[in-house]
């Protein structure tokens, strides 16, 4: 029988919120939402089994079930000046771009922050608010039609337990045939204000048919505090729409952070990903896409630099519900020191799904002999009328291209620093707004660096 302590631990936190009347969303349509998803929660609880556990093989999170956190929710404080200097600090750390007209929205320990974010007022392309500002707004309906409908609460038990918590997260409709050229940036920051506190960043995101836009969703600390971070975003990319969407991720490395980003790409929309990690103790990255309509095309590129003793585990599916669609897949990582990764890539195409274009391909750079791959990529085809591919390659630096470049007049450092650079580059090089390349390339070369 599985122990269920840790589960309880959080549904006493759960039943705490409630009875106090902590969750700032008093409706009773979320507070049925949040029910539903504490109720599978501790139906499913956390998938700490090691036997018959296939999703979660090569991660082993039992070190993560074992730590006490708390909810920020129940802690009151003040900040003090140099506190909101050092968060500040954080948040420009990691904006894209430091244009006013960029539009952000910045949460701190999993509470919404609305000095500290920037929303322009009267904007006729984009609705852009807290989840639970856009219940006070004309926007609860759009809310109520697409929350907790991509992600569901009998999935896993990590998107349950963020469901059962859910409150203060991110709203972003971009209205039918709207352009938004600028950044809609969600910054999440957790601190060393509240000791060991979990959160659970949710984020939801409607492109509506025929618009386009550009999202992106950071992660960071402030301080060297343990922290639990399970974050949960749902993308509707509707009909015919653009959608650029980048998650980076720079936690320190006493975070936990698991994410589940559930997809919906409709017919003739495009939906561009790009996925960065370099921070936490380890990461979890769960990243289902469902290509519902013909036309649609998915471009999932993924990069990932780990060391000392980090692990990252990647975990992508691509559901090709319906045919004539495409789906193109990158994801690298460089690893040193004792440092793990898993990628786990599937691409299923159903019945009568014919015209399927579908690519997956995963390579690792070891720059260590104590550091460790795995990469399981799996296909599911139940249709003849397809292409298929996928690639996988895991290895250390090519001693022949060294010796080249040696030739060349450049020292052995010198030319495994190119090398290295070269390697991530064909990942961040897919990018194709030139403000936010040159921001991923920073923060890959500063994590390189410290290597």
């Amino acid at each position: 029988m599985t122990n269920k302590i840790k589960e309880h631990d959080y549904q006493e936190t759960y039943d705490r919120l409630v009875s106090d009347k902590l969750f700032q969303d008093q409706s009773d349509t979320t507070s049925k939402v949040r029910s539903t998803g504490l109720k599978d929660f501790l139906n499913l609880g956390f998938p700490t089994k090691r036997k018959g556990n296939e999703e979660w093989k090569y991660t082993d999170i039992r070190p993560l079930v074992k730590e006490k956190f708390g909810s920020p929710y129940e802690i009151k404080r003040i900040l003090k000046p140099e506190e909101n200097s050092r968060i500040k600090e954080a948040i420009q750390s990691v904006l894209v771009g430091k244009e006013n007209s960029n539009t952000s929205l910045i949460f701190v320990d999993g509470i919404y922050q609305p000095a500290l974010s920037n929303i322009s007022e009267g904007q006729s392309s984009v609705q852009v608010s807290s989840l639970v500002d856009a219940r006070n707004e004309s926007y609860s309906s759009v809310v109520d039609e697409y929350i907790s409908t991509r992600s569901t609460t009998d999935a896993s038990g990590f998107t349950a337990m963020n469901t059962a918590f859910l409150d203060q997260g991110a709203f972003i409709h971009i209205l039918p045939k709207k352009r938004q050229d600028q950044f809609i940036q969600v910054i999440f920051v957790s601190t060393d204000l509240v000791s060991q506190s979990f959160s659970t960043p949710r984020v939801l995101i409607v492109a509506g048919d025929d618009s386009v836009s550009n999202v992106i969703e950071s992660y960071a600390s402030v301080g060297e505090n343990k922290h639990f971070s399970n974050a949960v975003t749902e993308i509707i990319v509707g009909q015919g729409s653009v959608l650029n969407y980048t998650k980076t991720q720079n936690y320190n490395e006493d975070t936990y952070h698991v994410s589940t980003t559930d997809v919906e790409v409709q017919a003739n929309a495009r939906f561009t990903s790009m996925n960065l990690d370099i921070g936490s103790t380890l990461a979890r990255n769960n990243l289902n896409i469902k290509m519902v309509g013909e036309g649609g095309l998915a471009r999932i590129n993924g990069a990932y630099v780990v060391s000392r003793s980090q692990h990252i585990d990647n975990q992508v599916v691509i559901d090709h519900v319906v045919g004539n669609n495409d789906s193109n897949e990158l994801y690298k990582g460089i690893l040193d020191g004792h440092s793990r990764s898993v990628f786990h890539g599937s691409i299923i195409v159903r019945k009568k799904a014919a015209g399927v274009n579908a690519n997956q391909v995963d390579k690792n750079l070891l720059l260590s002999n104590t550091a460790e791959a795995d990469t399981k990529p799996a296909f599911w085809v139940y249709c003849d009328d397809v292409r298929c591919g996928h690639g996988a390659a895991c290895g250390q630096i090519d001693e022949d291209a060294i010796f080249y470049l040696m030739s060349r007049g450049v020292t052995e450092e010198q030319a495994k620093r190119i090398l290295i650079r070269a390697f991530v580059a064909e990942v961040i090089d897919t990018v194709e707004n030139d403000t936010l390349k040159e921001y991923l390339q920073y923060i890959v070369e500063n994590k390189l660096d410290s290597l």
